[in-house]
């Protein structure tokens, strides 16, 4: 018994005629009818009456065609599902991030991503680079960006992105016009800081204590979209990342930090878990948003 075989008998029953599959298989009559035949020889019971006019299937071969075709079914479907797989219809990406990027380049990339794979669904998270890290170890998300100096052994950081950060602060404040801002011209002006557990406020802090000046703190908070919300709304000048910055475009006037204050974005994965294509294609346009929105930013400040 082999696949020609069956597929000759499946085309007989279907049609109802060994004339009728052979033109179906675009082969010949007598070539139908020998395969039939062999078919029969191998199962042991015949499966047509041949008569005038046609063929009649017993009921053996009524029987044995449920499951034939059961089998084609799965076959069909086992198809169907490969060309899902193939066009990544059926795919499923899982990624988390930071606050800073949900707003506006991650949002980007899923729709650049949802253009090239409209029928692949895609779920993410927004969290702390903290709880970022977590997902990612614990094989919860194929990928996570966060802000990370560690190196560990279960997961591997695919790209590092530099960043800036930059003071922001309403349209209309007197230092809307620098071209950058010390800590010596932030002496005695409201500031509105990133929560002191973060990189990033640890930073500032170093900053100002090198230039021996004790910042104006007036308020604390996180994520940065967070402080500079604050700062659009005249509650002080908050300095924040510049991707952040670009998320308040047209509340608030951007204008960089001097000394430099990096802020370095991850791309992660969990180590030893290979992307599928869905995740592979995800990350390129997540990497390509987020050095794309670092190139705009690094244009010029007054956003």
């Amino acid at each position: 018994m082999n696949q020609r075989q069956l597929v000759a008998f499946r085309a007989a029953m279907m049609l109802g005629s060994i004339t009728a599959a052979a033109k179906e298989l675009n082969v010949s009559q007598p070539a139908v009818s020998r395969l039939i035949s062999d078919l029969e020889f191998s199962l042991g019971f015949a499966l047509f009456i041949r008569q005038t006019g046609g063929i009649v299937p017993t009921a053996e071969a009524t029987e044995f065609f449920r499951e034939v075709d059961m089998m084609f079914y799965s076959l069909d479907r086992l198809a169907a599902v490969a060309d899902e797989i193939r066009s990544l219809s059926r795919a499923t990406v899982r990624f988390a991030t930071l606050p800073m990027l949900s707003f506006k380049v991650a949002p980007l990339a899923i729709r650049r991503f949802q253009a090239r794979f409209p029928a692949a669904r895609v779920f993410q998270d927004v969290y702390t680079s903290a709880r970022v890290l977590e997902l990612v170890t614990s094989r919860q998300v194929e990928i996570g960006v966060a802000q990370t100096h560690e190196r560990r052994s279960d997961f591997d950081i695919l790209s590092t992105h530099h960043a800036r950060c930059v003071c922001v602060m309403e349209p209309g404040h007197p230092l809307a016009s620098a071209t950058e801002l010390t800590p010596q011209d932030l002496r005695d002006e409201p500031l509105i800081m990133l929560a002191r557990h973060t990189q990033s406020a640890s930073y500032i802090t170093n900053a100002f204590a090198d230039h021996q000046i004790s910042p104006n703190i007036v308020s604390e908070t996180q994520p940065s979209f967070a402080a500079g919300s604050m700062a659009a709304h005249g509650c002080g000048i908050a300095i924040i990342d510049e991707l952040s910055a670009i998320a308040l475009e047209g509340k608030v006037i951007a204008i960089p930090f001097k000394p430099e204050i990096p802020f370095d974005i991850c791309i992660l994965k969990p180590k030893n878990m290979p992307f599928s294509r869905a995740a592979e294609a995800l990350h390129q346009e997540l990497h390509e948003g987020i050095r794309d929105a670092i190139e705009q930013a690094a244009k010029g400040h007054k956003v």
